[in-house]
């Protein structure tokens, strides 16, 4: 029997989807699950399909593959990813290469990958975004790994991506070890910040201006037309236009206001303050999901402290392009914070990141995909080094004409008490940012006054303490 060009173990949803997405390419894949169960349902989605080979067994299942043998694994992060790689390695070559497409954290990834080369095994670390659907029509994909290895999986991992209008694939070598575990983290965070800022522009048309849901979602619609255009927009709108069949009211009114996630945000926040990376808005983002998950605490708190709105509405029209302005000032941000992460983690791991053709990764399949990407990537081919993208041409102006807007819009929300804390703090980003002279010389005073700690001085070179009981 001809052997399998790729085996997937792991037949969940996601290894379900990946596992058609490649057969449907033509390739041969075998599949593998440790519940005999999901492997016979997959089957009947795959029915018909000649170059789809089942296998019961792990030794079944890698002797089914060709040399080198290549095994994508599709599981849940953490510990069952080192358990799976154990019970795998009596069964590899040298040579052989194992693909983790799971959401895995990229300092795991970077462990493993050492661990298996120093046995003569390949690992590579690959973020795929895009979800079920995505994983089966066309996932962003976003490898790291060995260089030389990808020459196996490119024609493959490309074959599999999404496509953008002129055909180009949303796939690309990161780079090596952790980089694109490190990658998806970080489209990961910038996917919270995104829904959240969305999030708070509803909170205020619906709660500080009091337009109903329709009108609202008839906003969001009208903003998916220009430059805000994007998958999220997309489907925000039509949720608004919902309604749920056995109440009649808008469905987002039913469901429970208590927030889920994943994790994948604590890492890039945490991230940020290990590599020393302001990242306010994508911390800010996970902390709303933890505030919303304090349901009863917060309807408690709501009768103790009432507040009457002190904010002068403006009308429709103005509101609405206030909040445009304010969302797409955001937006900015909220991805130069991504990107300066980026930057800071490719120095330090020596990863070389390609900052544009990430951009580029993101146009399709995944979450986070809009129009806005085109414009990141033109302003990283303007300028590679390019230290914030607030700096680019492309958004410079933008921000800049955002401005007023931007703050009427936070006095609105503290005027009428109505929480935009990621609107806000991204806001406090900006203005720190673009701040010539901040407090932190009174900080580091007081720092050297309770703790020696020193300081340097503005006006000439060396480091200085002074005994301020003295004076």
């Amino acid at each position: 029997m001809e052997k399998a060009y790729i085996g997937v173990f792991g037949m969940g949803v996601m290894g379900q989807s990946l596992a058609l997405n490649i057969a449907n390419h033509g390739y041969a894949v075998a599949v593998y699950n440790k519940d005999r169960e999901n492997t016979e349902a997959f089957l009947k989605k795959a029915a018909g399909r000649e170059n789809v080979t089942p296998c019961w067994t792990l030794e079944e299942f890698a002797a089914s593959l060709e040399a080198p043998r290549k095994i994508l694994l599709m599981v849940t992060a953490g510990k069952v990813v080192d358990l799976v790689i154990q019970s795998l390695l009596p069964l590899l070559d040298r040579g052989d290469i194992v693909i983790d497409a799971g959401n895995s954290y990229y300092a795991d990834t970077r462990r493993r990958e050492r661990e298996l080369r120093e046995r003569g095994i390949r690992f590579f670390g690959m973020g795929v975004s895009g979800g079920e659907r995505g994983a089966l029509e066309g996932p962003s994909m976003m490898p790291g790994g060995d260089p030389e290895a990808y020459g196996y999986l490119k024609e493959l991992f490309e074959d599999m991506a999404a496509k953008t209008p002129d055909g180009t694939p949303c796939c690309a070598y990161i780079g090596p070890d952790g980089a694109g575990h490190y990658v998806k983290m970080v489209h990961n965070g910038i996917e919270y910040a995104d829904i959240q800022l969305i999030c708070e522009c509803y909170q205020l048309m619906r709660f500080a201006a009091g337009m109903e849901v329709e009108e609202i979602g008839a906003v969001f619609e009208e903003w998916n037309r220009g430059r805000l255009q994007s998958y999220l927009v997309e489907i925000t709108a039509k949720i608004l236009g919902v309604r749920d069949p056995e109440t009649g009211r808008p469905m987002v009114d039913v469901i429970l206001d208590a927030a889920g996630q994943k994790g994948t945000g604590k890492w890039t926040s945490m991230e940020g303050l290990d590599i020393g990376v302001p990242i306010p808005t994508i911390a800010e983002s996970v902390f709303a999901r933890y505030l919303s998950a304090l349901k009863e605490e917060r309807v408690a708190a709501a009768k103790v402290f009432p507040w009457q709105s002190r904010a002068a509405l403006p009308d429709r029209e103005t509101l609405v392009s206030q909040l445009e302005e304010s969302l797409y000032a955001a937006k900015v941000c909220c991805y130069a914070q991504g990107f300066a992460l980026l930057r800071a983690a490719s120095e330090q791991y020596g990863w070389g990141l390609r900052y544009g053709e990430i951009a580029l990764l993101w146009r399709e399949g995944c979450i986070i995909r809009a129009r806005f990407l085109e414009d990141i990537a033109a302003a990283f081919r303007a300028q590679s080094d390019l230290p914030n993208l607030m700096l680019a041409d492309a958004f410079a102006p933008a921000l800049r004409q955002a401005q007023a807007a931007w703050r009427s819009i936070a006095a609105l929300s503290a005027l009428s008490g109505t929480a935009a804390p990621a609107l806000l703090s991204t806001l406090n980003y900006f203005d720190s940012y673009r701040t010539a002279v901040c407090p932190a010389s009174l900080l580091q005073a007081q720092r050297d006054f309770f703790g020696a700690h020193t300081y340097r001085r503005s006006d000439r070179e060396g480091v200085f303490h002074t005994h301020w009981e003295s004076y």
